[in-house]
């Protein structure tokens, strides 16, 4: 079994659509965008990321042993945020400098194009200035750069940190309902998968564990995605902000409202 170093309850597309009055084109004209990927070429990443693969390979094989030692759901939830935690705590030392480095490369050119807010190309289908050779220039240039003395102007475009709502109350209740159901369905398969007489019937019994799967995520997560959408619209309605996004896609500026929805949904 492989770390899964992304783990999340919440549906990755749930922020990344407006959920605001729609934007214009006049409402974007200071939204820069960036394409990590080009980033992520240049040798200073390539090695970073070289490290981090042998790195987690290594772990990947510690991870194993250690679930293969686990002996219930505590114990292996236990595991994995451990091995979590050391991958987390290795990709800081490793990246860090680096990462540092391209965040005042991006702010340096934002702030000198009077951008409020730099976001992931990705998520970008039309509009936006692309910064992205700008970005590159001031990175591979030898050159220090210095911090912005002045911090990002106002935005209308806000985001939200989707893991820091995983730790609220009910994402956790539905986080949990979901990994003792996953755990049940996977003794009672697994029995059946086991004393399937052909691949045919192997196929069924896969198939009605999918099923079983997507019912109960439908009857515990929906309504709550559903809610945590609900609420996040209510506050960015509050804050005049035209557009929420995934902190992951969030380089520059914006606004933080992870707060506001927290404190929302715990009402």
């Amino acid at each position: 079994m492989k770390i899964r170093f992304l783990p999340t309850l919440l549906v990755a597309a749930l922020l990344t659509t407006a959920i605001a009055p729609a934007a214009t084109a006049n409402d974007l004209t200071d939204v820069g965008y960036l394409d990590q990927t080009a980033l992520a070429s240049l040798p200073a990443f390539v090695s970073v990321n070289r490290q981090l693969a042998a790195y987690k390979a290594q772990l990947d094989r510690q991870f194993a042993t250690a679930m293969r030692a686990a002996r219930t759901p505590a114990d292996r939830q236990r595991v994995a945020a451990q091995f979590q935690q050391q991958y987390s705590n290795e990709q800081r030392t490793l990246a860090g400098p680096a990462f540092m480095r391209a965040q005042l490369a991006i702010a340096s050119v934002a702030s000198s194009k009077n951008l409020s807010v730099v976001v992931d190309k990705r998520i970008i289908i039309y509009g936006g200035q692309d910064i992205t050779q700008q970005v590159l220039h001031v990175l591979q240039s030898s050159q220090s750069i210095l911090p912005l003395g002045t911090a990002p102007p106002p935005s209308e475009i806000g985001f939200v940190d989707q893991s820091a709502l995983e730790n609220s109350p009910q994402v956790k209740a539905a986080s949990d309902q979901m990994a003792a159901f996953a755990e049940q369905q996977r003794r009672l398969y697994a029995a059946q998968f086991a004393h399937a007489a052909s691949d045919a019937q192997k196929q069924q019994i896969a198939a009605a564990y999918t099923a079983a799967m997507t019912n109960k995520q439908n009857e515990v997560l929906k309504p709550l995605l559903d809610h945590v959408q609900d609420v996040t619209g209510q506050v960015a309605r509050r804050k005049g902000l035209i557009l929420i996004i995934d902190h992951a896609d969030i380089l520059y500026g914006g606004t933080d409202i992870t707060t506001d929805v927290q404190n929302a949904l715990s009402k």
